[in-house]
């Protein structure tokens, strides 16, 4: 990956990770969402970008920037599996489903999530933080450093 193509993966991720987070709050206002985001950290589009040999963002980065990045979005799935379990797991594939687009969840268990998002959008803070300091660490890189 050349400079630019570094530098708009990171912003692809951070939108990414934007993206996970609506599809959360449209479970929490009771609407089903087809493509939940998955569980498996280097499955989800920022996981596969993290991860990709291809990019070599770890030697672009450094050690200390890729190991943040890779611990809070471990971290983050980590915190994602809660409400998972509770929007996504079961989630029903019938014909009612299909045309309601609404999705039943105990009001005890929403107030579980809305406390696990809360929790969530913290770390998702902390993360977008991270890439952000990882986008202007790129930004102040010579051309020459990248394959």
């Amino acid at each position: 990956m050349n400079k630019n193509q570094t530098l708009e993966a990171i912003q692809n991720a951070r939108k990414a990770h934007l993206s996970q987070m609506d599809k959360i709050v449209t479970a929490m206002d009771g609407n089903q969402v087809d493509n939940p985001t998955v569980l498996n950290k280097t499955q989800c589009e920022f996981g596969k970008w993290l991860y990709a040999d291809e990019n070599h963002l770890q030697e672009i980065l450094g050690a200390l920037f890729f190991n943040n990045l890779e611990t809070i979005h471990a971290k983050w799935h980590m915190e994602y599996s809660r409400l998972f379990d509770i929007f996504f797991k079961n989630q029903k594939k019938g014909l009612f489903s299909k045309f309601f687009r609404k999705s039943k969840v105990d009001p005890m268990e929403l107030d579980k999530a809305k406390l696990y998002y809360t929790e969530l959008s913290a770390t998702t803070a902390e993360l977008l933080k991270n890439l952000g300091s990882c986008e202007r660490r790129v930004n102040a890189m010579n051309e020459s450093k990248f394959h």
